[in-house]
């Protein structure tokens, strides 16, 4: 990957497929739900766009030619908690997937780059993220990455659906964290 098609936002598959990381569009919304199986987050990535257009969140979108959005990939620079995000030095990734039939490409480590090349450029010189403990895979890349296990986390937190109700996820993590300088 070179240092401009990761500006440009272009990737190409080994396969020869053109895919396209940008920012998010509130049109975006709906595709990322995945046909549905990201429906009950509706409600939440609403607020995370809305918190994005104050500058308090990053949002990006990997999308085929045809338009199909196949990765998002969320970066919290300001939260409540400063452990977590501390809007000048440390930032928080979530929320980070690419469709099943599109890993393995290289597109999530594409991904990774653009978000830490951003943070970089905006003088952060740490990221933060939570991998859930059932996901070996994700974790070994997190570590290829630079990205090193800083604890535990209960992993349980609440999020209001599609439908208004308040839901609760047990999701037993790892905190990981990289310095970025």
């Amino acid at each position: 990957m070179t240092a401009q098609s990761i500006a440009q936002g272009l990737y190409t598959t080994p396969d020869g497929v053109q895919i396209r990381v940008r920012p998010a569009v509130e049109a975006d919304l709906k595709g990322m739900e995945w046909d549905g199986e990201y429906k009950h987050f509706r409600t939440l990535y609403a607020q995370h766009y809305a918190n994005s257009r104050s500058g308090a969140t990053l949002i990006w979108v990997a999308e085929t030619e045809d338009l199909q959005i196949i990765g998002q990939l969320f970066l919290l620079l300001y939260a409540q908690d400063t452990d977590i995000a501390d809007g000048a030095r440390r930032a928080y990734l979530f929320s980070f997937r690419v469709r099943p039939e599109w890993r393995n490409q290289g597109l999530g480590s594409f991904m990774l780059d653009m978000a830490e090349e951003e943070l970089i450029s905006r003088g952060f010189s740490s990221i933060r993220l939570n991998v859930a403990r059932t996901n070996p895979l994700a974790r070994r890349l997190y570590e290829r990455y630079g990205y090193r296990m800083i604890g535990p986390d209960h992993g349980v937190w609440r999020y209001q659906d599609e439908n208004g109700r308040w839901l609760t996820v047990r999701e037993p993590a790892w905190k990981m964290l990289k310095n970025l300088r």
